[in-house]
């Protein structure tokens, strides 16, 4: 959210930008302010229906005024902490995800001026990364809930190897560095579990070249892995090459089984 402030900011010179999640079904919180001149927002919760946020949270849909203390078509109960900050013309866009309205994303001017179609454009589009970011946060912590179950059998070793693939491949999209070092901690575990000896040290993989073997041990070919790590095809080959070299393999196969020897992969 802090990010996706700055970035709105940055890009279409609104003075002040501000939003919050969602702590249950009809309420968020103001957390995050970027150009603020009081503490008047901070904190300020929002409940779906009142305001200009609380409007955009119940119909799932950007929202602005252009002189928000004039405004008919909103509810006015945040009136004293907007004309505190001395913001005029507002808008909202909510940030949605799997069609659950998670938070709110604002930008305001100190005028009483129309915002333009750019305006609105950059707020979607940061309203998208957010959701985005919120998407790939909660796929980890459903895989790294799923990684914590006691294993067992082939089969789940299977599932193992496939999850231990996707938390790799996700990992470099996670915004939270608390949650990717949970991430990658888990992963680690996961390759260990698999029974391998002590000589991960040993093999100096970098974690790139982890990720492609973990995506080929699932199965996947250099296009399928390209597209789930977000790099090219002739980047994943140059990749698997190094990896085979340090390994010491001469065919994919042998890779992915040197490095679950190496307890590189489970």
């Amino acid at each position: 959210m802090r990010a996706a402030l700055l970035r709105l900011r940055r890009a279409t010179g609104i003075p002040i930008t501000f939003g919050g999640m969602l702590h249950d079904a009809r309420r968020l919180r103001i957390a995050e302010i970027s150009g603020a001149r009081t503490n008047a927002l901070h904190g300020l919760a929002i409940c779906t229906g009142h305001g200009l946020g609380g409007k955009s949270m119940a119909l799932s849909r950007p929202c602005a005024v252009t002189d928000y203390q004039e405004a008919r078509h909103i509810s006015h109960e945040y009136d004293a902490a907007v004309s505190a900050e001395g913001l005029r013309s507002v808008l909202a866009v909510p940030v949605v995800v799997r069609r659950k309205v998670r938070g709110v994303l604002y930008g305001a001017l100190r005028r009483p001026v129309a915002l333009g179609d750019r305006a609105f454009d950059a707020a979607v589009a940061a309203a998208r990364d957010v959701e985005q970011a919120l998407v790939v946060r909660d796929e980890v912590r459903g895989l790294l809930a799923l990684a914590r179950e006691p294993v067992a059998g082939l089969g789940a070793w299977e599932e193992v190897r496939e999850v231990h693939g996707v938390l790799r491949a996700l990992a470099p999209q996670v915004v939270d560095g608390g949650l990717r070092e949970q991430l990658l901690a888990v992963c680690g575990r996961l390759a260990a579990a698999g029974g391998g000896s002590s000589l991960a040290g040993a093999v100096a993989l970098s974690p790139r070249e982890v990720d492609v073997l973990a995506c080929v041990a699932a199965g996947s070919t250099n296009a399928a892995a390209a597209e789930r790590l977000g790099l090219r095809p002739e980047t994943v080959k140059g990749y698997l090459r190094a990896a085979m070299r340090k390994l010491g393999a001469h065919t994919r196969l042998e890779a992915v089984v040197a490095a679950r020897r190496a307890g590189l992969l489970p």
